[in-house]
């Protein structure tokens, strides 16, 4: 895999293939971005009508994980995308994308802030991945659409959310094996699954985001995290989107 260094090539570019016409992945849905927290909150509800709830995804041959980090001041956001081949997980592209951070951006708006960067990433994609992996929430999130569903609806893609963390929801103690899992429920609707993909290691939170069943998430994020606890091509987005290339 090649590794984050500052002579990628600038972020504009695929670090994968850099002389290489992009293939810009285009969104399949366009809306006017919102101008206060109020209309972002009001999009995420005319939006979450739209996800998928069940298996509608084809077969996957690529896989991509996406991360976004966010400077100091909260004011710009960096994004990678890693392609890696399913199920395989062989190295295929990265692409980056910078934009500035929207002012509606607050707790529960992850994927207003995050976005237009990933938007921009996406442009100069060059292996147009089957599943989107997203280092953040689908359903489980206040109004059943965090970045994960954004992110599938925008593209009409099969997309599932991956977090370290809970938004909402609770759920009852999950064994120690790898592969163990239990049901994530919210105001009485299970809305992911805190799922253990290492043995002993702490659980990761795995949500529809579109197109996927929670059952078919949980078996493609086990089957792309082989190794670690991270799914292999978040793992590797998150190092990427980290890295100052």
């Amino acid at each position: 895999m090649p590794r984050p260094s500052a002579a990628t090539g600038g972020l504009r570019r695929s670090a994968a293939h850099p002389h290489r016409e992009a293939a810009a992945l285009r969104p399949k849905l366009e809306h006017a971005w919102p101008a206060s927290p109020e209309e972002a909150v009001a999009l995420q509800e005319e939006l979450k009508a739209r996800v998928e709830r069940s298996d509608r995804i084809g077969r996957v041959r690529r896989i991509a994980g996406v991360d976004v980090h966010f400077d100091r001041g909260g004011t710009r956001a960096r994004a990678a995308v890693v392609v890696l081949t399913f199920p395989e997980l062989e190295w295929q592209d990265v692409c980056f994308g910078r934009a500035e951070v929207p002012a509606v951006y607050r707790p529960g708006l992850l994927s207003l802030g995050a976005m237009p960067a990933v938007l921009d990433a996406l442009t100069t994609v060059c292996a147009p991945p089957d599943l989107f992996l997203g280092d953040a929430q689908g359903l489980a999130h206040p109004r059943r659409f965090g970045f994960a569903c954004h992110l599938g609806v925008l593209f009409d893609r099969p997309a599932i959310g991956v977090a370290k963390g809970r938004l909402v929801g609770e759920h009852e103690p999950v064994p120690e094996g790898r592969g163990s899992w239990r049901p994530l429920v919210d105001r009485g609707e299970v809305v992911g699954a805190a799922l253990r993909t290492r043995d002993h290691a702490r659980p990761l939170y795995v949500s529809i985001g579109h197109r996927v069943s929670l059952g078919t998430a949980i078996d493609l994020v086990l089957a792309a995290a082989p190794r670690y606890r991270l799914p292999e091509p978040l793992r590797q987005a998150h190092r990427w989107a980290g890295s100052r290339g």
